[in-house]
């Protein structure tokens, strides 16, 4: 048994530049991305799960506005908040998301719920958000998802035509994995999806081997980007293959993986924990919010692409 532990978290990634966010903007990421790697790395320290840490991390995101998760998650073309979010356990694989719900302040703790109140992985809409009554977790009205920024971002977006789809992905999908004292892995995603829209529609982020995948034998990942083609590619599950098949370390796993969905038109980010302590970054966009901490002492949140 290793006692070293470590922490990745994701805040999304796209067209973020210097020249996007405003230093208010940049400030504020920042801050929110070092409150929710200290609440991760706060659990891992003291000795406890993986499971908890990336729950802990992403409850952090998901109450932050700068992230689209939670509140400032962005709209659905009627102007309303579809949340999305999942959790896996790399110990068993055993896995809950739920996609569509309107109430749940904390959508990653219904998704675990899920796993383990339930006999399903994944609920979705209405019946997700009854499941939510029927546990006891907080439910919170509709309009505290809501932020100015991200009503004007659909506004934006329709004043362009009734068929305009946010493909720019500027602010995105928040996520965290991590490895355990005991050398076991976790996953954890959440999202508002894309801005404007429509039918319902569903990304990768609770969807267990595209957005969300966890496995001791493997690594655990997280997604953030272009969920079609995350979808298409299978990318949780396609780098955990990749480390079990291939023996291939996790940074490579995650590049290599990620140059396919870019190669199918998709762009994004990954970030990756092995049962060995070993993690990873991986983005082909311009930026991604981002942060890793290890018991060794490392504690870091960035940016842009070129911060390493």
């Amino acid at each position: 048994m290793s006692a070293s532990w470590s922490l990745v978290i994701h805040g999304g990634a796209g067209r973020i530049t210097r020249d996007v966010l405003t230093p208010e903007q940049d400030a504020g990421a920042r801050a929110g991305l070092d409150a929710a790697l200290k609440a991760g790395s706060a659990v891992l320290a003291a000795g406890g799960e993986a499971l908890d840490a990336v729950e802990a991390a992403v409850r952090v995101l998901e109450d932050d506005p700068h992230f689209n998760a939670g509140r400032g998650a962005c709209f659905t073309q009627h102007g309303t908040n579809e949340l999305d979010a999942a959790i896996m356990d790399g110990r068993d694989r055993r896995a809950g998301s739920v996609a569509g719900v309107t109430r749940t302040r904390n959508p990653v703790s219904l998704a675990r719920t899920v796993m383990t109140a339930s006999p399903h992985v994944l609920l979705a809409g209405a019946g997700a958000d009854r499941f939510a009554l029927e546990q006891g977790l907080e439910q919170v009205d509709p309009a505290w998802f809501h932020t100015d920024e991200r009503r004007r971002q659909l506004d934006e977006l329709l004043s362009r035509g009734a068929d305009a789809f946010d493909s720019d992905m500027k602010y995105g999908t928040v996520g965290a994995v991590a490895c355990d004292a005991q050398g076991h892995v976790a996953a954890a995603t959440s999202t508002g999806g894309v801005t404007g829209k429509r039918w319902g529609r569903v990304g990768d982020s609770p969807l267990i081997g595209a957005g969300t995948y966890a496995d001791d034998r493997a690594c655990a990942v997280s997604c953030t980007g272009s969920g079609e083609v995350f979808i298409r590619v299978g990318v949780g599950h396609e780098i955990a293959a990749r480390r079990r098949f291939t023996g291939e370390g996790v940074q490579q796993a995650a590049d290599t993986v990620l140059a396919e969905v870019r190669d199918l038109g998709g762009t994004g980010g990954t970030i990756v924990a092995a049962p060995d302590g070993t993690i990873a970054w991986s983005t082909t966009t311009a930026g991604m919010y981002r942060g890793r901490a290890t018991s060794g002492g490392e504690h870091r949140v960035a940016i842009y692409a070129d911060e390493g």
